[in-house]
Parts: structure tokens; sequence; C-alpha cells
């Protein structure tokens, strides 16, 4: 099923169209839980965080769906490398909101070694990507980054606190993880609607629950 699917809309070609849809449904998406968290007013570094990573996923996602799908034969595929470098800046980002919501029960020495460590990471990750226009490391980037950093912390801070936005954001992540079980062994349940395309269902779903997560938040309530 990795035939190029392609519809004309007044005279327009347009690639894979519902790969493309499904990319700017998750783009509106962010974009607006930006929008709703920015107009919160809540100042926090936790939110301030969560607002880049929605704002910076929701940008990826659009040029995604635009020049990475529905336009690429516009354009050289070195054009797909601005939305990756987006993408990886907003799993840097949510992180880093992670981190920063553990400030509720570890030591400061602590949160600043795991700030120190995101910074190298994103780096190390960025570096390869443009090195080698290789999609692989974003990927990578992000895998690590959800299943490894921000399903560690949160689960950790659930554990030792029942956190109600822990919770949330575990639901996310495993959302995102089902998301990356569908394209990594490209499990396509029709030609139209392929691996691509149910990959960004989930990835819809499991932002949703970032978001409702990073509402929950409290970083006033100390936990030690």
């Amino acid at each position: 099923m990795n035939e190029i699917n392609t519809i004309y809309f007044a005279g327009i070609r347009i690639d894979a169209p519902v790969v493309t849809l499904t990319d700017l449904i998750v783009s509106a998406l962010c974009l607006y839980f930006f929008y709703r968290l920015q107009k919160s007013g809540k100042k926090e570094k936790v939110f301030i965080y969560f607002k880049i990573y929605f704002l910076n996923m929701g940008i990826a996602t659009l040029l995604g769906g635009l020049i990475g799908h529905a336009f690429l034969y516009n354009f050289s595929f070195f054009w797909k490398l601005p939305g990756w470098i987006m993408s990886m800046i907003s799993i840097m980002f949510v992180e880093r909101a992670a981190i920063e919501h553990n400030r509720i029960w570890l030591s400061e020495s602590i949160i600043k070694v795991f700030r120190v460590v995101n910074i190298l990471e994103f780096l190390t990750f960025l570096t390869l990507t443009i090195v080698t226009l290789n999609f692989f490391f974003v990927e990578f980037h992000s895998g690590y980054g959800l299943m490894f950093v921000v399903l560690s912390l949160e689960g950790f801070l659930f554990w030792k606190t029942r956190n109600k936005a822990s919770r949330l954001l575990l639901t996310g992540v495993g959302f995102a993880a089902l998301a990356a079980l569908f394209f990594m062994n490209k499990i396509s349940p029709h030609q139209w609607f392929n691996y691509l395309s149910i990959s960004h269902v989930f990835m819809a779903i499991a932002a949703t629950f970032f978001y409702i997560g990073a509402t929950k938040i409290e970083m006033s309530v100390k936990n030690k």
C-alpha cells in the first residue's frame, strides 16, 4: 500500500489527500490548544513549554501535510526538513514540560541535570537529522522523548503522587505509542487510509490528552 493516491481539485493536484487531511487535523488541534493555553494566562514555565510544544507541533504538521505530502511534487526533498525540525523542537519542549512538572517532587539539582541532558539530546539528534536528511533520527528522537523521557518522568510522578495530570499525560503517551506502532510497522487498513493516516489520528488523540493533562497541572502544590 505504498502507492501515492492523487486527486485533483479545481485543477490543482493534491497527493495523499487523506494523509494530508489527517495531518491538517492534528495541526488545527495543536494550534487550538496553543491558543487555549495562551488565553488561560498561566505564566509558569510548564505551561510555557506546553504552549511551545503545541505551537511547534501545529506548524510541523501543517508543513508536513502541505509540503511533505500534498504538494511535495513542487518541492525538493530538502523542503521536508523545516517540518522535521519543528517537530523535533516540539518534542524537546514536551520533554521540558515533563521535567518542569517534576519540580513538585524532585530536587532542583536533579531537575538541572535533566535540563542539560534535554538540550544535549536535542542538539545531537538535530545535527544527525540535518547532516543525513534521514527521517529515522526524527522518529528516534520522538520515540526517545515520549516513550522514555515523558513516560518515565510522568510515570514516576504518578507513582509517587497519583497526580491526575500525570495520568492524563501518560494516556497521551499511550496513544502516541499506538501512532508509532502503526507507523513503524506500516499497518494500513486501506490504501486511502494508510498507516500514515491512522498514525495521525492517534497523534490527534494524544495531543488532546496532553492538552487536558496540561490544564490539570498545579505547580503550587508541593508533594515533598
